[in-house]
């Protein structure tokens, strides 16, 4: 990967990995914006997106995130701009599984498509497989390091961690499989695979840094 062109760098994790947060000082790092599945999800609701309006958005320009993005300031988060509304949107009434991933798809596509960005979760890694110019890296921890950092984070016992852990490792899980035919865990999805055991995220920052060189 080549940080003097456009680049994307996706980042799948294990819930309490600290994968998150190594994405937000990467991308601090980088100087980049930052994605995941709350800053897309905002879009998604706020404005309606659906397939075919970001069709109707990419036929009248191919970076159409570019435009689309100054009606919306991304600044640590999303913070809507004063606009309230985007002309000639059409909310849809409802929206599938399956759509929602399509949906979801296009934007990290466009994204990529109109800036350099660091992207966490979303399927990021199947959806920018074909970015000219990407790294693709899964972030891992050991179970009790997860554990831990679940039970610091939301105050709660280590029997209720495990479960919040095993209940969204299985949903996510199957989220990959059902629309990407594949396993989150098979590693030939990625260019880097990161264990966080004994590693802060700073510690793990610098060594995707040095990587990419």
């Amino acid at each position: 990967m080549e940080l003097s062109n456009k680049f994307v760098i996706t980042i799948n994790r294990e819930l309490g990995s600290g994968g998150r947060t190594v994405g937000e000082k990467l991308a601090a790092k980088l100087d980049v914006p930052f994605y995941d599945k709350a800053h897309i999800a905002a879009v998604e609701e706020k404005y309606g997106l659906s397939v075919d309006e970001i069709e109707r958005l990419k036929g009248k320009k191919r970076t159409w995130w570019t435009d689309f993005k100054r009606v919306i300031e991304l600044n640590g988060g999303f913070a809507v701009s004063i606009y309230a509304n985007l002309p000639d949107m059409t909310i849809p009434e409802k929206a599938d599984s399956d759509s929602i991933f399509k949906t979801e798809q296009e934007i990290l596509k466009g994204i990529a498509d109109a800036e350099s960005c660091v992207i966490a979760g979303r399927c990021g890694f199947y959806a920018l497989k074909e970015h000219p110019n990407h790294l693709n890296i899964l972030i891992q921890s050991p179970l009790e390091c997860r554990v831990e950092r679940i039970m610091k984070k939301k105050g709660i016992s280590a029997k209720e961690a495990e479960k919040i852990i095993a209940d969204v490792d299985k949903m996510r899980e199957n989220y990959v499989k059902r629309h990407t035919g594949t396993t989150r865990y098979d590693t030939r999805n990625y260019d880097l695979v990161i264990s966080m055991k004994d590693k802060t995220e700073d510690q793990v920052v610098d060594l995707i840094l040095k990587y990419i060189g």
